[in-house]
């Protein structure tokens, strides 16, 4: 079974809220200072994971393309940070001002990242990767969405759509987390007991109300943006904070169960 990886972790994490973050910012309706938010706080993660992984003892081509991915990740992601600060005085949908299509190269090099790492953490490759990959555009919605329900005090004339959008990729890309941790060897074989989680099941049934709760959170949420009274966007915030937690528990727990 694959490792628990630190270092692939935050790598995860990072390429999800890049790739979220770009999926907001191609609008250019969302003001300069998110892209800042979703830059910085993502750069300093994946910052994190290829200091992890350059620490970590793993040796190969897989931990090779993992660091050297993850680092090009941050590179191109400090690069965006700095063309984004550079013309910060032209407006969003100004064609003249930041490209939106820097955003997508950090992510991108996050993918290639994480495909390295789906060897250096070893198990099934193609299942491996598959779960790195959605696992972070799972997680990178769920988080961003978060972060934009708070954009709205900082821009409360911004429309609904790009939260909406968030919100939306969150059931969406969910039954496909689910599936793709349930297939064997996964979570099915935690819960039917195959695989002790050391914990008489617990563990096992941690995962399965983190992953109904999860989607539940951003069906719910989806219901409140549908109210017209601004505070409906600061109670999906709400909401998004608590599917950050469960979130986190249907993709990183499964992941330390199954590397126990």
């Amino acid at each position: 079974m694959a490792e628990l990886d630190v270092g692939t972790v935050l790598l995860q994490w990072a390429t999800g809220g890049l790739l979220a973050g770009w999926v907001t910012t191609r609008r250019r309706v969302v003001g300069t200072g998110y892209g800042w938010l979703v830059r910085g706080s993502f750069l300093v993660i994946a910052l994190g994971g290829v200091g992890a992984g350059f620490a970590g003892d793993e040796s190969g081509t897989g931990a090779t393309v993992r660091d050297v991915g993850g680092a090009a990740m941050a590179a191109l992601t400090t690069v965006a940070l700095v063309v984004s600060v550079v013309r910060r005085r032209v407006a969003v949908d100004d064609e003249r001002g930041f490209p939106p299509w820097l955003d997508l190269l950090a992510p991108i090099a996050g993918v290639i990242a994480l495909c390295g790492a789906a060897d250096a953490i070893g198990g099934p490759y193609a299942l491996g990767a598959a779960r790195l990959i959605v696992g972070a555009v799972f997680l990178g919605v769920v988080t961003d969405a978060m972060l934009l329900g708070h954009w709205y005090l900082v821009q409360p004339g911004l429309g609904r759509e790009p939260i909406k959008e968030l919100v939306a990729a969150v059931t969406f890309v969910w039954p496909l987390e689910v599936v793709l941790w349930l297939v064997p060897t996964g979570m099915v074989d935690v819960l039917d007991r195959s695989i002790d989680d050391g914990y008489d099941g617990l563990l096992g049934w941690t995962w399965v109300v983190s992953a109904i709760t999860t989607v539940a959170l951003a069906l719910i949420a989806r219901r409140a943006l549908r109210e017209p009274y601004y505070s409906a966007v600061m109670a999906t915030t709400g909401l998004l904070y608590l599917a950050i937690l469960t979130a986190f528990g249907t993709d990183v727990l499964a992941r330390a169960v199954l590397s126990a």
